[in-house]
């Protein structure tokens, strides 16, 4: 698994932080909320990218823009571990649909200053093949058509491949497509089809993920959440059953949808020091996955699109900027953490605050499971989860994926109405279920769920700051709180926070 000090931050994003807090050692950033960098500082790599080298390295192979294909070709007559330098200008590559540059294990592609890969709108990939350890870097691709759900760099999911410094814009479908031990670090990927990155890999067995310092912004201009509604299909980077994946000091914003999707059995997340603003709906979304901290982000502004189009269609679910759904913590399956951790973070205007969510009707081998075919990480065997087996122990609690050991601390939650431009129903918190009706065998009917979040599952806010006008949503939907209810018996929430009734009280 990716090892790394707990609690330890990039040492450039803790300079910043350090920098504009005018704290003087790493002890007194860390004693309150919400200090890391801003927007300002971090990850402004569309803007300011890291340009490549002028001249080529010692024994590279050189690429020629003029040359229609070079690319390919070289790489095809060269062998493994081969570096190519790529002049500058735009590189091209034969007009099939088809034609990609298919490169060998430890192939290494650098760009030089303005050197840029367009697929001209004709190729769907411009990296594909199953070979390991490949490096891009300071190189800009561009203008792929790769098909829906599918990417342009990467396309085939292999291993350990390393981007650096690039951008990968204006693409048709992911930018980027992702293997174990991938690394995604300082690069731009921005304004492409469905999303930035699309971390999945055949076979579920993508570990081992790190994505940092990157600059992820624009994505999902194909507007795909209304091309074809309900797939859940858009945002900024989608996950898809990776175990290990590190998320730290990343701009994600201004995407059309979710920022971040951790979506159906990911396990063992560190999302922390990014800044996360701006995005049409939620920030993150953490759904039916495992064991998580998200720690010392910077996120404001967000879900006001998809919020607000919710309120105006009548519709009371309370729709978070962090929304945690069947997700939750899992002693029993190996992680740097057994809960979901959220603390120190800073939200701020935006559309909502954290919801925990259970739906009592999604669960292995029920029709209502939107995962089709997927069962839990305790329960491999989907088939098991059937009656008579599924209503006694231990099938009745493995076959769910529960929002459970979820730790809300430290954080600080800001809402000005006035900035939001939107009533009360923008500021909630949440901890809820449906009332479980489907399908008809199913052992989760009725209100037991609902019970179980809100009562059984140590599910907790504590020591959390509040200014604003919130209001707390328990057990269901129809059930609104305020402050003196959340925090009194049965719900018992956030002992030891503070609120005041203004944004800047």
């Amino acid at each position: 698994m990716i090892k790394r000090r707990a609690g330890a931050w990039p040492a450039a994003l803790l300079a910043l932080a350090l920098s504009a807090t005018g704290c003087e050692d790493e002890a007194d950033a860390r004693k309150e909320p919400g200090a890391v960098p801003s927007a300002t500082t971090v990850a402004r790599v569309c803007a300011e990218p890291v340009t490549g080298p002028a001249k080529p390295p010692a024994g590279a192979v050189t690429v020629d823009p003029a040359v229609v294909g070079d690319l390919a070709e070289k790489t095809r007559k060269s062998p493994p571990d081969t570096t190519f330098w790529l002049r500058p200008g735009k590189h091209r590559l034969e007009p099939d649909r088809y034609a990609q540059v298919v490169p060998k294990e430890g192939n290494s592609y650098l760009g030089a200053p303005g050197a840029v890969l367009d697929g001209r709108k004709t190729n769907q990939y411009a990296f594909g093949g199953t070979a390991p350890d490949v490096t891009i870097r300071h190189l800009t691709v561009q203008r792929f058509v790769a098909p829906h759900n599918e990417g342009v760099v990467n396309h085939d999911s292999a291993d350990g491949w390393v981007i650096e410094h690039a951008r990968i814009q204006d693409n048709a479908g992911a930018g980027l497509m992702a293997g174990a031990g991938q690394q995604v670090r300082g690069s731009c990927l921005r304004d492409n089809g469905q999303y930035g990155m699309n971390a999945y890999q055949a076979g579920d067995s993508l570990r081992d993920l790190v994505v940092e310092g990157n600059e992820i912004t624009g994505n999902n201009t194909d507007d795909w959440e209304r091309r074809r509604p309900g797939c859940g299909c858009t945002g900024g980077v989608k996950f898809w059953a990776v175990d290990g994946a590190d998320i730290r000091g990343n701009w994600v914003h201004d995407n059309r949808g979710t920022g971040l999707w951790a979506d159906n059995n990911n396990n063992d997340f560190r999302v922390e020091d990014n800044v996360l603003e701006a995005n049409d709906g939620a920030a993150l979304m953490y759904e039916t996955s495992y064991n998580a901290v998200i720690r010392d982000n910077t996120i404001r502004r967000n879900n006001w699109v998809e919020g607000r189009a919710s309120a105006d269609r009548g519709d009371d679910f309370p729709y978070a900027t962090i929304y945690v759904s069947e997700s939750g913590g899992e002693p029993r399956i190996p992680a740097r953490t057994d809960k979901i951790e959220i603390y120190r973070n800073v939200l701020e205007d935006n559309w909502s605050g954290i919801t925990l969510w259970e739906n009592a009707d999604r669960f292995c081998n029920s029709p209502a499971n939107t995962s089709t075919g997927e069962c839990t990480l305790l329960v491999p065997d989907t088939d098991r989860c059937e009656r008579p087996a599924i209503t006694s122990a231990p099938l009745y609690d493995d076959c769910r994926w529960k929002t459970q050991r979820v730790d809300i601390h430290d954080n600080r939650f800001v809402l000005d109405t006035s900035v939001v431009m939107c009533t009360v129903e923008c500021g909630r918190m949440a901890v809820l279920a449906n009332y479980g009706t489907y399908p008809d065998w199913s052992p989760y009917k009725g209100e037991r769920v609902a019970e179980a979040i809100t009562g059984g599952q140590r599910n907790r806010w504590h020591h959390n700051t509040y200014r604003g006008p919130w209001s707390f949503v328990a057990r269901d939907q129809s059930r609104v709180l305020d402050v003196s209810q959340w925090q009194s018996i049965p719900y018992a929430q956030d002992k030891g926070s503070t609120f005041a009734p203004r944004a800047g009280g």
